[in-house]
């Protein structure tokens, strides 16, 4: 395992992770608890990392699930997962440094659609995609403000 400093992280990323040009980038350790009795990740570990890495980079972004929820936007909004789709091609195990990286494919409506790959040293392990929404407390979809939109989409 290649060395990564004090912070555990290549390059000393922080916590939230990156905004990148074409996204967000985030690394995690797998721990004891991310691993099955083998050392090895358990699969619905993967959607919690793909998730973290959603979450981080909606809050670099300026989108934050508190002020979504305190009802910022004039009513009280929520993301929903819609549809995801995963390709598990490797596996991760206990100690590893993990680098997810999340882009915005597209942005239509309510919708937006993301890819997000796990990789480890430059191998990607598990690769997903990823069809989010925006609704409204009693479920129905609401349109992507415009700022979001040129929040989220590559600057590449």
């Amino acid at each position: 395992m290649a060395d990564h400093g004090e912070s555990g992280a290549p390059d000393a990323i922080p916590l939230a992770g990156v905004l990148t040009a074409t996204g967000h980038r985030h690394v995690v350790r797998v721990y004891y608890a991310d691993t099955d009795f083998s050392g090895v990740v358990y699969h619905a570990r993967y959607l919690e990392f793909f998730e973290r890495g959603r979450s981080d980079f909606l809050r670099l972004a300026g989108v934050h699930h508190t002020e979504l929820a305190d009802g910022k936007h004039g009513e009280k909004l929520v993301w929903v997962v819609r549809r995801m789709e995963i390709d598990f091609k490797g596996s991760a195990k206990i100690d590893d440094v993990l680098t997810i990286d999340t882009i915005t494919e597209n942005v239509s409506g309510a919708r937006i659609f993301m890819a997000q790959k796990l990789s480890r040293d430059g191998q990607v392990l598990v690769e997903a995609k990823i069809e989010a929404a925006i609704v409204s407390e009693n479920g129905r979809p609401r349109r992507f403000p415009k700022e979001w939109v040129e929040a989220f989409m590559p600057q590449g």
